[in-house]
């Protein structure tokens, strides 16, 4: 068995835009071009979230895998929707949850696994107001400060 490197693809915007409540890990159904361009890191997950359809399979949305260099004419489109494969109590919890309270799926890591599979870490979302933005960004700020002066008393 060759050893592969990780990829750990991240969604750096979800954690500032949403209130995270639960997580969870899924698989993806790919096509052999897809997993290839991720194991290059070709990937972005920036503007993704998931969504179900009307038979109760999650789906990830605009979620972006770019073309695979080495393909032929069968190489995959860039953003097209992609299923999500957890068990059956975790998508009923989940479909409950989006439906009763408006709550939202991110997707926050697409990384791949020891064995080489392509795994997606999501999140049950609560979106944040523009007022716990800013705390957000104040209390980073402080700790940003605190640190600096931290470092300075120790040299």
């Amino acid at each position: 068995m060759s050893l592969q490197k990780q990829v750990q693809i991240k969604n750096r915007k979800a954690r500032f835009e949403y209130e995270i409540l639960d997580r969870y890990t899924a698989g993806i159904v790919l096509a052999g071009t897809e997993i290839k361009a991720i194991r290059e890191g070709r990937a972005s997950i920036a503007e993704s979230f998931c969504e179900f359809n009307d038979h109760g399979e999650l789906f990830a949305i605009n979620m972006t895998i770019e073309e695979y260099s080495h393909a032929t004419h069968f190489n995959h489109k860039p953003k097209s929707e992609r299923k999500l494969l957890l068990n059956r109590n975790e998508l009923k919890k989940l479909e409950k949850e989006v439906k009763n309270s408006g709550l939202t799926i991110i997707p926050l890591l697409l990384f791949t696994n020891d064995r080489g599979l392509a795994k997606l870490e999501i999140a049950l979302c609560r979106g944040k107001k523009l007022y716990d933005k800013r705390d957000t960004i104040k209390d980073r700020d402080n700790k940003r400060n605190l640190s600096r002066i931290k470092k300075n008393f120790n040299n």
